[in-house]
């Protein structure tokens, strides 16, 4: 299961976090070969994402951190309210892990 992390996400604004990936014993995950996935959704049951985060891996793979986005262009059309969200990295031997979950409050935009 993964960590649990409400995030707030401003309509219009580009949003990012890094998220750092670590061994049982505390030392930074190698993500050598994974990939990453993550979206947010209405419901847990939505059928369409609302929006899917751009992933990207840091240049030195073994230092275990990723950075999680979404441009100022995704988040300008997303509608002011409460998400579900995840992201999820997977191996290359196919084992897919949770990250992170949680809500994603997306606040309005007063400046247009």
């Amino acid at each position: 299961m993964g960590a649990k992390a409400n995030i707030i996400i401003d309509q219009g604004t580009d949003y990012s976090t890094t998220l750092t990936v670590k061994n049982d014993d505390g030392t930074a995950t190698d993500l050598t070969g994974y990939t990453a996935a993550g979206q947010m959704r209405k419901h847990y049951s939505s059928a369409n994402s609302t929006a899917t985060f751009a992933i990207s891996f840091d240049s030195n793979r073994t230092t275990g951190l990723l950075t999680v986005e979404l441009a100022k262009s995704v988040t300008n059309n997303i509608t002011a309210g409460r998400y579900v969200y995840d992201v999820e990295i997977t191996s290359s031997g196919d084992k897919t892990t949770r990250l992170v979950e949680g809500i994603a409050t997306v606040t309005p935009q007063v400046t247009r």
